[in-house]
């Protein structure tokens, strides 16, 4: 039986467990923080069940649940008017479209090795941000820098991480 064949036939209940945590996960790269994107992941399943589609195959199925996922994150965006601009959005799924041709766990997997390499400031400053999801301001308190230097810190090891993820899946 086709993976095709197989989507096609996943009930609403199936359709949000086989997919919730990939939409999540995109949504948190998009720039949601988890708050948010436990928000819009639920905004996007609710709309695609209200609404129902053709499940033609799991691609298909991930990339219009993505779609409606974004729009829903944007629509957000323009309603608190802060956080990532439409143009970041944008910038984020082009980079995201890219990388899919891996597959999302491999990126993940060399993601968490990555992590692993980190070492002093940049690893905490990456964890009060991302895992317990402090601001910048938090953060510079913390590590007793000022917000521009965790700014800049954060940028550059996320581009650091970048780096090594695409290293280790050949990107």
């Amino acid at each position: 039986m086709s993976t095709a064949t197989i989507e096609a036939r996943l009930t609403p209940a199936e359709l949000v467990r086989h997919h919730q945590a990939a939409v999540w996960r995109y949504l948190r790269y998009l720039g949601c923080d988890a708050a948010q994107a436990d928000d819009v992941t639920q905004e996007t399943f609710l709309a695609v069940l209200e609404k129902p589609f053709e499940q033609r195959s799991e691609a298909a199925t991930a990339a219009y649940l993505r779609t409606v996922a974004r729009n829903r994150f944007l629509a957000l965006l323009r309603r608190e008017k802060n956080g990532p601009t439409a143009a970041d959005v944008a910038i984020a799924e082009e980079v995201w479209s890219q990388a899919a041709g891996a597959g999302e766990d491999e990126y993940l997997d060399s993601l968490d090795d990555c992590l692993m390499e980190l070492t002093g400031r940049a690893r905490r400053a990456i964890e009060l941000r991302y895992r317990d999801d402090r601001s910048r301001r938090e953060i510079a308190a913390e590590l007793e820098m000022t917000e521009d230097g965790v700014k800049t810190l954060l940028r550059r090891t996320r581009d650091a991480l970048r780096r090594c993820v695409e290293r280790r899946v050949g990107a």
